[in-house]
């Protein structure tokens, strides 16, 4: 028996209507690639340094963790998603499917999350086993799942950039510019970190800034970044905002009649 991916969709849908695809980078590997450990004890730390330090086709070795939440290349925590959605304003029920990958250190760092929002959604509880089983050893069909709830959903948040984030992205864009909240990362360390020091409190205050943050930051039409001035050459290509990513204006037209005659 085959799954049929708007048969996820539409079972999803039957728990409550609306729904939040997360894209929650929080695997194993995506934090020892990125020398993310905040929030990690120290034998999960060294863990991930040990397999980073493995994996021959990782190129960068030694990495500052703090360094790099600072800059916003870390996937934001599962704790973190939680209190980012809360100041936005989604109520405690709302359903959040989790597109991703085994989370590292399972339901220990995930109760962050459930504990604010309850109703978490995975593929292994819309589907079968028996649907399921196809996929066994195919991680790439098995994104593809997670890609088209993605694409589906009201709402899309990616907790880290990437290749399937930049895809889901454009293609909701494509799609008439479906509503993603995309996490000011190096700015919610900030706010973040004030929470842990007790110099902000959760609550109207913290949701004001939040919100005021990401007010232009939910998927509404824009034109494609360029690359910084005075980039040229091979360079220039490197620095743009993906196509992928935004394909607007050049793939998507003013209207229906136009779209048809192209």
């Amino acid at each position: 028996m085959t799954v049929k991916k708007q048969r996820l969709v539409d079972r999803l849908r039957s728990r409550g209507g609306r729904y939040i695809a997360l894209h929650l980078r929080y695997e194993k590997d995506m934090l020892s690639f990125t020398g993310c450990t905040y929030g990690l004890t120290d034998a999960e730390s060294e863990e991930l340094r040990v397999l980073r330090e493995n994996t021959n086709y990782w190129k960068v070795k030694k990495i500052n963790s703090t360094e790099q939440r600072i800059g916003g290349f870390c996937p934001l925590t599962p704790k973190e998603v939680g209190v980012f959605l809360q100041a936005l304003g989604f109520p405690p029920s709302t359903p959040i499917y989790i597109a991703a990958g085994e989370i590292y250190g399972g339901n220990t760092h995930l109760a962050e999350l459930s504990s604010r929002f309850p109703n978490l959604v995975f593929k292994e509880s819309l589907a079968t086993p028996e649907e399921l089983k196809a996929f066994t050893n195919h991680a790439s069909q098995t994104a593809a799942l997670d890609y088209i709830i993605c694409v589906e959903s009201d709402v899309f948040v990616p907790s880290h950039a990437g290749n399937m984030a930049r895809a889901v992205e454009g293609h909701r864009r494509f799609l008439g510019h479906r509503k993603t909240i995309n996490p000011d990362r190096k700015g919610l360390v900030e706010i973040f970190d004030k929470l842990e020091t007790g110099e902000l409190k959760e609550g109207a205050e913290l949701a004001h800034l939040v919100q005021q943050m990401h007010k232009n930051r939910q998927g509404a039409p824009r034109r494609r970044l360029g690359s910084p001035a005075g980039i040229k050459g091979r360079a220039r290509f490197r620095t743009e905002e993906s196509f992928y990513e935004n394909p607007y204006p050049e793939c998507i037209c003013g209207s229906r009649s136009k779209l048809e005659i192209t």
